[in-house]
């Protein structure tokens, strides 16, 4: 019985696992973090013209909200947003969304 039951608990687990690294799988994330710190950090630092922003900033979830399109549309820079190719900004989605608040391995932007 117990075995049964903590194998259960790994294949719950495993399958969990699996579907949040496939949320983020359709961007490099190693290029949207290098893009994030290049376009965006400039504005959402701790001195600048923007809300202090990183990766930790919001959960999974929140970070994809953010990055539909419809949701994007309404914010402040979202002529920064228009100016990139939908790869640039799926790659930055999976930096900041492999890194979130509630991510495996949360990280700031530094």
């Amino acid at each position: 019985m117990k075995k049964t039951v903590i194998t259960a608990i790994l294949i719950v687990l495993s399958i969990c696992l699996l579907s949040a690294g496939m949320a983020s799988a359709k961007g490099d994330e190693r290029k949207g973090k290098y893009f994030f710190r290049k376009n965006c950090r400039e504005c959402h630092k701790p001195d600048g013209s923007a809300a202090e922003l990183g990766p930790d900033s919001k959960t999974m979830k929140q970070w994809q909200r953010v990055f539909e399109k419809d949701k994007y549309m309404g914010l402040k820079c979202n002529a920064e947003w228009q100016k990139q190719s939908d790869q640039e900004l799926e790659d930055v989605l999976s930096y900041l969304y492999n890194h979130a608040y509630d991510s495996p391995s949360p990280a700031k932007c530094k």
